[in-house]
């Protein structure tokens, strides 16, 4: 799992970057500080990985990744050059999901890059240049479309979707909030539009008014309604707080979210919000040789599912034997699992769901 965190110059991206991957990239208070996208790559936090960990003491543990890209402020006539312009936008075609930080605080220490802090006006900023990057690419795939349709008839849904696209577009829609049909959002995802990635909002809020509570933050009330019209999420949080409580052992760490009344830091929760915006699980392996956990989508078929181990293992599916995580770790054991009946024996048809430990038998 990729993601993209983007915003203004000075929002808090790259010390929220710093305390996600414990990177140490530079974060000064000035505008384009990132230049290239700074990449850090971390484990996915879960506790049930850890505890098959436990079970099996394995010559290899393997947790699931997610990459965070963490790319340079994005200015007001950055789709035409403005700043550091198209470079950064381009990056942000390769996440799946952005993390789009907004400013939720007052500070005279920390310049804002538009002179005051104003949640709406820094979204629409950024969300407008990424629709007017994307309608960039809709009309030059418009331009070519017309010129291959004389010979390619069947062209013609995808120009009729492509001209109403645009039309979409230039009214400010972003892509992800279209209602489509099925083979509408196959054009869709074939042009890779930037507006089309779900994206959560990370509402940084100061430590005053996190730790109070951050429904009542107007700045955060604001960035709500905007996600709530744009169907994505928000995720409050205090990255100067997050930063320097990443640096405490974990006793001190488990201490402080005690107090606050949170079961985990940003990674967690960000990485929670991202999976079920994506409609992600996870499913685990597990043995003396590696302990490892597998992502993939919700509705994903156990032949599928194999085949994110090696292409050999979808190809020659045979069966599945599955038992959920709960009942694994209850029984202890994979062959004490067997004894109890627990572990169900599946064909092509077994839709995987979160928490399956799973052998898969295969035969090339």
């Amino acid at each position: 799992m990729k993601i993209g965190i983007v915003g203004l110059p000075n929002v808090g991206k790259s010390t929220l970057f710093n305390t996600l991957t414990n990177a140490k990239v530079s974060a000064e208070n000035y505008p384009f500080c990132t230049i290239e996208p700074n990449v850090g790559i971390v484990p996915m936090p879960d506790d049930r990985l850890l505890q098959l960990k436990k079970i099996y003491n394995p010559q290899k543990f393997t947790p699931a990744i997610v990459e965070f890209f963490d790319i340079a402020g994005i200015v007001k006539g950055a789709s035409k050059g403005e700043g550091l312009g198209n470079k950064f936008l381009s990056h942000i075609a390769q996440v799946d999901a952005i993390l789009h930080v907004v400013r939720c605080f007052e500070s005279e220490d920390v310049t804002h890059v538009s002179g005051s802090v104003d949640p709406k006006r820094d979204v629409e900023i950024i969300n407008l240049e990424l629709i007017l990057s994307d309608l960039e690419k809709v009309e030059k795939r418009i331009e070519k479309v017309k010129k291959m349709i004389k010979a390619e008839k069947s062209l013609s849904k995808e120009l009729k979707f492509l001209e109403n696209l645009k039309s979409e577009l230039e009214d400010e829609t972003c892509a992800r909030n279209l209602d489509l049909h099925e083979e509408e959002e196959k054009f869709l995802k074939s042009l890779d539009l930037l507006t089309a990635k779900p994206v959560i909002y990370a509402a940084n809020v100061d430590e005053t008014a996190f730790e109070k509570s951050e429904k009542t933050n107007v700045y955060v009330d604001q960035v709500r309604e905007i996600a709530d019209k744009d169907g994505s999420l928000v995720l409050p949080i205090c990255v100067k707080f997050e930063s320097e409580i990443s640096e405490l052992g974990e006793e001190e760490k488990k201490s402080f979210l005690s107090d606050l009344g949170l079961k985990d830091f940003a990674l967690g929760r960000l990485i929670r919000k991202c999976y079920s915006m994506l409609n992600l699980i996870s499913f685990f392996t597990a043995g003396e040789k590696e302990v490892k956990a597998w992502t993939i989508s919700k509705g994903t078929k156990a032949p599928q599912a194999a085949g994110k181990i090696h292409s050999d293992f979808e190809r020659g599916f045979i069966k599945a034997d599955v038992i959920s995580y709960e009942d694994f770790v209850g029984c202890g054991s994979m062959p004490a699992a067997k004894e109890k009946g627990l572990v169900r024996s599946e064909g092509k048809d077994y839709v995987m769901k979160d928490g399956d430990v799973v052998v898969f038998k295969f035969n090339v």
